[in-house]
């Protein structure tokens, strides 16, 4: 059984990190080619692009302009699963893992990212921004669902090839999980949905819901899940499984308004 995650925006290169054990990108290549590409953009064409700020613009022309490629640590460079740091990853709090639970996540939890396409915890990447659904024209690709094509879903296969359980668990947004190919990835895929009480109804809260899918993947590692019907215990921050609310293969978690912390 493997677990999915989204990247984060937010980057954080400045806390101290808690492992020096780093691997490399698989898709390093690739994302190497996305780099040249970035490179020969003119900061209009990413503001364009990437609908942001002229500030996050310069920011972000800098970082494709001055990525190498790293493969060690350094002060721009480090593991993924340290260096997001948005609502998924609080949740996810990976500074706090011990060695064992760190070595678990690398077989089994992955991250897709729009310009390596999917990391492992323990792989080194530079600070950058670019989201899956940006609208980026690589050779005859027109974005980049179409420059991963088959890829991903492929890496995915093979990984859980030696897994016992053939269980993808779907914890990333629905921008991200559309790069995985679902014709090449016919296996198990478990999408869990987490609803938070308001006004007396179990709603998606945006925030909570990020965050709580952090949670799970730290449930997961923590508990050295490989079982999806193991899932169903997740009980972190106030969560419990509803069973009312739950399909088949979309489990349904809700929290009360008393236990929103």
């Amino acid at each position: 059984m493997i677990h999915l995650l989204s990247p984060a925006k937010s980057l954080d290169y400045n806390s101290a990190i808690s492992s020096s054990t780093v691997t490399i990108p698989e898709n390093l290549s690739q994302a190497e080619k996305l780099i040249k590409k970035l490179k020969k953009t003119s900061s209009k064409e990413l503001k364009s692009m990437m609908s942001i700020s002229d500030a996050l613009v310069k920011l972000n022309k800098t970082r494709f302009d001055t990525w190498q490629g790293k493969l060690e640590i350094s002060d721009t460079s480090r593991q993924a699963i340290f260096a997001f740091s948005g609502d998924v990853y609080v949740g996810l709090d990976a500074y706090s893992l011990n060695q064992k639970d760190l070595e678990f996540a690398q077989n089994n939890l992955r991250i897709l990212s729009g310009l390596y396409g999917i990391l492992r915890p323990y792989d080194i990447i530079e600070p950058y921004r670019l989201e899956m659904g940006s609208s980026l024209k690589v050779g005859r690709k027109k974005n980049l669902y179409e420059f991963w094509g088959t890829e991903i879903a492929s890496n995915l296969k093979s990984l859980l090839a030696t897994h016992q359980e053939k269980t993808l668990v779907n914890l990333a947004s629905n921008e991200y999980f559309k790069v995985v190919d679902k014709k090449t990835f016919d296996l198990k895929i478990i999408s869990p949905q987490f609803k938070d009480s308001k006004n007396g109804e179990y709603k998606i809260i945006a925030f909570f819901a990020k965050k709580a899918r952090g949670l799970m993947s730290r449930y997961i590692i923590e508990n050295k899940i490989e079982s999806s019907a193991d899932l169903l215990g997740f009980d972190y921050e106030g969560y419990r499984y509803n069973e009312k609310l739950s399909m088949e293969n979309e489990p349904v978690f809700t929290r009360e308004e008393n236990q929103i912390k």
